[in-house]
């Protein structure tokens, strides 16, 4: 079993930044797809940017521009650099990692960690 451990939430008023990660651990796995989702009150979960293995990104049209994902493959770890923050960008911040074990696709999800803009 892979498991997550998220860190680098915390409070910042508009226009600030914040540097989420992520990392992996766990025995006899290799790592596909790393992203991270967020969650607002009352929201569902919504996917925010991923990076593939060759390090193609995606973004939600909401975050593009402002925020930058990235990996260290050696360190088994995904950020997310999140820049000029706005109150809207407030949510549990979750990440997800797709990964190998034998042959096998799995999904494996953070703890969460809560991101708080301030107007």
């Amino acid at each position: 079993q892979v498991q997550l451990v998220e860190s680098g939430g915390g409070l910042v008023q508009a226009g600030g930044s914040l540097r989420l990660s992520c990392a992996a651990s766990g025995s006899d796995f290799s790592i596909n797809t790393m992203g991270w989702y967020r969650q607002a009150p009352g929201n569902q979960r919504e996917f925010v940017a991923d990076i593939t293995p060759g390090d193609s990104e995606l973004y939600a049209d909401s975050v593009k521009g402002r925020f930058i994902i990235s990996r260290d493959n050696a360190k088994n770890t995904v950020y997310l650099q999140m820049n000029d923050l706005k109150p809207e960008d407030t949510a549990v911040y979750y990440c997800k990692l797709n990964y190998w074990r034998y042959e096998s696709l799995y999904d494996s999800w953070g703890q969460g960690t809560q991101v708080t803009v301030s107007s």
